[in-house]
């Protein structure tokens, strides 16, 4: 856990040196990317700074509520005023990754400034990509570690309601409302301070977990029936969806979240893992439970990456042949993937 006193004073100090603040999270952007962005821009501006915030390609559909989600720069879609603003910057705070890859195309332009950067992250293993880097993966999320990061610069509690928002839709989001990731009693007690001060949880529910359409109904319903394997034995079940089967269900972007937790709830399963196929590579979201780390199996299987429990990962080749090289190497896990069932049951 990081020493906050000396970072909030690190980054206050480089906050209120800089000219032009810029914000930016990681491409495919998630809930708590946006609402760490949003929260901490939120306090920024009212400190009297005007910060950009830029998103490496657009927010999807059910975060789009959000209060200042309409002043995110989409950079795939505005590269030309994305560039000009990073190349104005001369502070630079990335929030919610801990590699510069995760940038999209505006990477080689935030490590070409000269301005000032700041990290500020809940993943582990991060890059030495800042001046500051304030990491703490014992938070839920980033936005819960920009709580933590804002209270100490401003010196008591901010209560501003969009920040406060936005914080709770980072932490609910991480947290799939609570039903996976880490979380500590702080993180409750955090929660429980958010509500307190009017943050209206069921307006957060039902726009980012029940905002969805009814095909994206049907294509949950066709991959349980028709996209599910289960290993018993290797207490593993995933889901396996070809680009075929996204256009027959007309996916848009976030029809998928979520499909990677489903399958923890069969009895027995620890590892749970979506496969989406993508031109000319497929995407995979890891879950787990308990001690096994889906974090470890997608960054030597898969060039990915996460937490312990939740990792992602990406691989060249069509989904026939991703699917068999996870089945190939499923077995060398075994071992770990036993220990941590027979955990799961004591």
């Amino acid at each position: 856990m990081p020493d906050f006193g000396k970072y909030t004073k690190e980054l206050k100090k480089l906050i209120e040196e800089a000219n032009h603040i810029l914000l930016i999270c990681h491409i495919n952007p998630d809930g708590d990317a946006a609402g760490a962005m949003l929260a901490l821009g939120r306090w920024i501006k009212a400190r009297g700074k005007t910060p950009e915030m830029i998103s490496p390609n657009a927010l999807q559909k059910f975060l789009l509520w959000m209060k200042d989600v309409d002043k995110i720069i989409d950079f795939h879609h505005n590269a030309e005023t994305g560039t000009r603003i990073i190349k104005e910057a001369d502070l630079i705070i990335m929030v919610d990754f801990n590699s510069s890859q995760r940038m999209g195309k505006a990477e080689q332009l935030v490590l070409a400034s000269k301005a000032k950067k700041v990290m500020i992250d809940h993943h582990p293993d991060p890059d030495n990509l800042a001046d500051l880097v304030i990491s703490d993966v014992s938070r839920s999320s980033t936005s819960e570690l920009v709580y933590f990061l804002v209270n100490g610069m401003e010196g008591s509690d901010y209560n501003d309601i969009e920040f406060l928002t936005a914080v709770y839709v980072g932490i609910v989001t991480d947290t799939g409302n609570f039903e996976h990731g880490y979380y500590t009693g702080d993180t409750m007690r955090t929660v429980g301070h958010l509500l307190d001060r009017g943050v209206d949880k069921e307006r957060v529910f039902n726009h980012i977990f029940s905002n969805f359409s009814a095909d994206r109904m049907r294509l949950k319903g066709f991959a349980l029936h028709s996209r599910m394997v289960v290993h018993p034995e290797l207490h593993t079940a995933y889901i396996w969806l070809t680009k075929a089967d996204l256009e027959e269900f007309k996916h848009v972007k976030g029809d998928t979240e979520g499909f990677a937790n489903m399958l923890l709830s069969i009895y027995g399963v620890v590892l749970s893992v979506l496969f989406v196929e993508r031109t000319g590579f497929v995407k995979m979201s890891l879950r787990s439970k308990g001690s096994f780390n889906a974090n470890d199996l997608s960054r030597k299987c898969f060039n990915g990456g996460g937490h312990r429990n939740a990792a992602g990962g990406e691989m060249k080749g069509t989904i026939k042949e991703v699917v068999q090289h996870f089945e190939n190497v499923l077995p060398s896990f075994r071992e770990k993937l036993e220990k941590a069932a027979t955990e799961m049951v004591r």
